[in-house]
């Protein structure tokens, strides 16, 4: 429907309408009869009318966003949904009055002028221009002056004057310009429908107005935008409550902690007891210096009486490792709501930084005892008996728990899980069978089912099981193992046949699967069939970085350098990060060259990460040494070799670490530690085992 139509079915029914009928019911008319699109009239005759429902509203929830424009942030002082304020709060508009002098019903309008000509008695009459009829005039022309386009500053020192506002809020909103505003969001016009609202909203008795344009703006609007317009219009509008809520929760989205200190004061002033937990949805930042000040914001609020905010304010002492102070705050909370469980176990969280293990074990447990059914106080109890190593308790207590939440998924998988670890095989079998009858957890039943088999060693079992898995997440994994059993039986044609049927059902898994098809070339001697595949397979997945640095692998260092040179400083301009990619990148130079600067720099790179690093891998360290004292023992540096390998050989030993040590031990002529470096690599690794008298000149 265009908007010349809209404006034809207008002029057609402006006489009838101003003689005696409302423009509610002209809109109504208008929506069911026209051939507009379907139900996008929906969220303004909500605004409009409360009591309207739309064609499909039985079939769809009263919360859900995309009927009424809302989303989650949308908050209210009492914790209910963005519907249920608007339910609360909408004012119908009121279009009609009565002409008391002349006996008949006319409509009240506030424009400056009409559509359609009158005459000298409907001028009379018409003292007031008509509030429905939207002037055919540029927006900026309307008298209504609020810029959507132009972000200002946030004033703490707020007054109102000192906010853009519309020149004339004594008019009613105007449905032609609702209308307009919500064709121009249906046509993708979403800046032009969103201040078209926002003007609107400025006008007399427009909170459902407000209501939508918020809403609107919370889901197109950047957060600095949707809180200069909510702070314009709470302040033209103080005594209306919900705003307040929104103003709180989008100045603490925006890290505007002035402002949300300021609001948050003058909810609790008006009601002490008011439910937070809303506004505090989503606004936790992830900023230490953010959170901190997020802190000092809340901390001068009174919260003796409000649980939500004792609970933030215990969450950030903790977080900054305050736990007496955080205790306070959250036995505060717990005098309010002492059933809340997530305030429970926040309690319990915070007495692990102050008392022992056992103390927190028990606290946990009278708080279970004391309320049975809390299936969440179960699942913290179980889980931090299992971070202290007590499985065989933890176990017993999933076995309780299932029996007294028999018909609940996770537990049950949980205690499954747990059983296996504990060895308990039957158990566990039991319950995972139990489990599979459920279509949510079948592929998870089949697949730990098929972990029970392997720990077994019920390995065709334990292939059926896996071959079974069909959820996305886990049957990569499912049928890596397939392939590892089928490999135990030397059965290559059938491990590259599950591959290749992998690759069918899930081409997601392609790429993966070809290149664990060329590992298996690899074994089988067949390097140059393996580069033919992964050179397939990365023409067809150009961007997949995974195949191109199996390709790379593949690559002699020094027959190949020139090439696996390109590719891997290729892959390090993708991600310079990666240090997969630089220990590979190392390894080639420092074969090709033992000192060559650039290689010695990666890998000490490397080793200098500290462990507290989130950066830092063990695997990757231990790579690193190993590449310094390859190099260090082409230079025949034997003494660096060992400083770089002897204590970690102790920690992480590998066959690489310790054949390293061995070759250095031997250049310094220690025949005492080559004797007891090649016993120790002959038990742990079957090093030289087929012919121990010439191990040390083999390697």
């Amino acid at each position: 429907m265009t908007y010349s139509t809209l404006s034809a079915y207008i002029n057609l029914f402006l006489p009838i309408w101003r003689q005696s009928k409302r423009a509610l019911l002209l809109a109504a008319f208008l929506c069911s009869s026209l051939p507009a699109q379907a139900n996008i009239f929906d969220p303004l005759l909500r605004v409009l009318i409360p009591s309207y429902q739309s064609d499909n509203s039985s079939n769809q929830a009263t919360d859900n966003s995309d009927d009424d424009g809302t989303d989650g942030d949308t908050i209210e002082e009492d914790g209910t949904d963005a519907d249920s304020i608007e339910n609360s709060d909408n004012k119908q508009i009121n279009t009609k009055s009565t002409d008391t002098n002349a006996g008949t019903e006319q409509v009240t309008t506030t424009d400056a002028e009409s559509l359609a000509p009158a005459t000298e008695t409907e001028t009379e009459t018409e003292t007031e221009t008509d509030s429905l009829i939207y002037d055919r005039q540029p927006i900026s022309s309307q008298g209504l002056e609020y810029n959507t386009k132009k972000k200002q500053p946030i004033n703490h020192q707020r007054h109102a004057s000192s906010f853009v506002t519309p020149v004339n809020t004594a008019k009613e909103p105007s449905l032609y310009a609702l209308l307009d505003a919500e064709f121009a969001i249906d046509r993708g016009e979403i800046e032009r429908g969103i201040q078209i609202y926002k003007q609107q909203a400025f006008r007399q008795d427009a909170t459902p107005v407000f209501e939508r344009a918020l809403a609107l703006s919370l889901s197109f609007d950047d957060t600095q935008s949707s809180l200069q317009f909510a702070t314009d219009w709470q302040q033209l509008h103080p005594d209306h409550v919900p705003a307040w809520f929104y103003v709180a929760h989008l100045a603490l989205k925006a890290h505007d902690y002035e402002l949300a200190g300021e609001t948050l004061n003058r909810i609790l002033r008006y009601d002490p007891r008011a439910d937070l937990s809303e506004i505090l949805i989503g606004i936790y930042p992830i900023k230490e210096q953010d959170q901190r000040d997020l802190l000092a914001t809340l901390q001068p609020l009174d919260s003796a009486h409000n649980a939500s905010l004792s609970v933030l304010k215990a969450g950030l002492l903790l977080k900054f490792n305050e736990p007496k102070a955080a205790l306070l705050h959250v036995d505060q909370a717990l005098k309010l709501q002492a059933n809340n469980v997530p305030v429970i176990t926040l309690k319990a969280d915070i007495l692990r930084k102050l008392v022992s293990p056992d103390e927190v074990l028990a606290y946990i447990e009278q708080a279970r005892l004391r309320l049975p059914n809390r299936k969440g106080l179960y699942l913290y109890e179980i889980r931090y008996r299992l971070e202290n190593e007590q499985s065989r308790s933890a176990w017993q207590l999933l076995l309780e728990a299932h029996k007294r939440f028999k018909y609940d998924a996770e537990i049950a998988l949980l205690a499954a899980l747990v059983s296996l670890d504990i060895e308990e095989y039957q158990q566990a079998n039991q319950l995972l069978n139990t489990l599979a009858s459920n279509p949510q957890y079948l592929d998870q039943a089949y697949y730990y089912l098929g972990i029970s088999a392997e720990r077994q060693h019920r390995f065709n079992t334990a292939k059926d099981y896996f071959n079974a898995v069909m959820q996305e997440d886990l049957v990569l994994s499912a049928r890596k193992k397939v392939v590892a059993f089928e490999l135990i039986d030397n059965n290559v044609d059938a491990a590259i046949a599950t591959l290749r049927k992998l690759r069918k059902q899930f081409e997601v898994f392609a790429p993966d699967s070809y290149i664990m098809q060329a590992d298996i070339l690899r074994q089988q001697g067949s390097v140059e069939k393996a580069l033919e595949l992964l050179t397939r397979a990365s023409q067809r997945y150009p961007d997949n970085e995974a195949l191109l640095f199996a390709r790379a692998q593949l690559l002699d260092n020094q027959d190949d350098f020139i090439v696996k040179r390109t590719l891997l400083k290729h892959l390090l301009s993708l991600d310079p990060e990666d240090l997969t990619y630089q220990l590979s990148y190392a390894e080639l130079l420092l074969t090709n060259d033992p000192n060559s600067e650039q290689g010695l720099a990666l890998t000490g790179a490397i080793i200098d990460i500290p462990y507290d690093d989130p950066r830092y891998n063990r695997e990757h360290h231990l790579d690193a040494l190993n590449l310094l004292a390859s190099s260090a023992l082409t230079n025949k540096q034997y003494a660096k070799v060992i400083d770089y390998l002897r204590t970690p050989y102790q920690v992480l030993p590998t066959l690489r670490s310790g054949v390293l040590l061995l070759r250095a031990y031997q250049g310094l002529g220690n025949e005492q530690e080559v004797a007891i470096l090649l016993e120790d690599l002959q038990h742990r690794f079957a090093f030289g085992q087929q012919n121990i008298d010439d191990s040390i000149q083999l390697y």
